[in-house]
C-alpha cells in the first residue's frame, strides 16, 4: 500500500468516525428556566456549541424567546447563526409563523400537548437526536426533535464552521403546523 493510499484509508477512517459519533444518538437537555435575554442564553453550559446537538436545543429555546419579545428572539437567533444572521425574510418568516399562536415551539419540550395546551412540565426538557443520513453532507448535520403535536419529528440543520469547530443553526423547520390545543380545538 502507498503511502498515498494510507492517508485516503487514514482521512476516510477519521471521517467515518467523525459521521458515526453524531450517526443514531440522542441527547436530551433540561433547563431549570428559559433565558430571558442573550446573556442568559450564553451562560448556559450547551452555549459552547461544540456539538450541534447543543445548538439544536439552544435554537429551540431562542425560538421561545422569539414569541415572548421578537428582539430578544432575533438578538439569540443571530448569535446561534453565527456569521449569517437572519435576513429580512427569515424574520417575516418568523413573524408569519408565530401569527398563529406560540404553542408550537413549546410543543417541543416534553409533556407539551394538545391536551395541556401545550404546557411543557417543567425542569423544560428536549430531545434532540439523529439518523443514519444526518451527516451526509459535510460540514452539516441534520437533527430532529419531536413535537407533542404531530406524528413526524422535525429538522433543524446546523452548519459547522471550520476555523473552530463550532456548530451554528443553520435552518429550522420547526415552526409547521401541529394539532390545535384542546382549548382552540372545537371538535375536542
Amino acid at each position: 500500500m502507498s503511502i498515498f493510499d494510507k492517508f485516503k484509508k487514514t482521512a476516510s477512517d477519521a471521517v467515518k468516525s467523525a459521521v458515526d459519533a453524531f450517526s443514531n444518538k440522542s441527547e436530551t437537555f433540561t433547563f431549570a428556566a428559559l433565558p430571558e435575554n442573550l446573556a442568559e442564553l450564553q451562560a448556559l453550559p450547551e452555549a459552547s456549541l461544540d456539538t450541534p446537538f447543543k445548538t439544536a436545543a439552544l435554537s429551540v429555546l431562542a425560538l421561545c424567546a422569539y414569541a415572548a419579545d421578537k428582539q430578544i428572539g432575533i438578538e439569540m437567533l443571530n448569535w446561534l447563526r453565527g456569521p449569517e444572521p437572519l435576513s429580512t425574510y427569515g424574520i417575516q418568516f418568523l413573524d408569519d409563523r408565530f401569527r398563529d399562536g406560540h404553542h408550537v415551539i413549546f410543543s417541543y419540550f416534553k409533556d407539551a400537548k394538545p391536551e395541556n395546551d401545550y404546557t411543557p412540565s417543567e425542569p423544560f426538557t428536549l430531545t434532540v437526536f439523529s439518523n443514519p443520513y444526518s451527516a451526509d453532507n459535510k460540514g452539516y448535520m441534520k437533527l430532529f426533535i419531536t413535537s407533542g403535536g404531530a406524528d413526524n419529528p422535525r429538522e433543524i440543520l446546523l452548519r459547522q464552521r471550520g476555523s473552530d469547530g463550532k456548530w451554528f443553526l443553520s435552518e429550522q423547520f420547526l415552526l409547521v403546523g401541529i394539532r390545535k390545543a384542546k382549548s382552540e380545538d372545537p371538535w375536542a
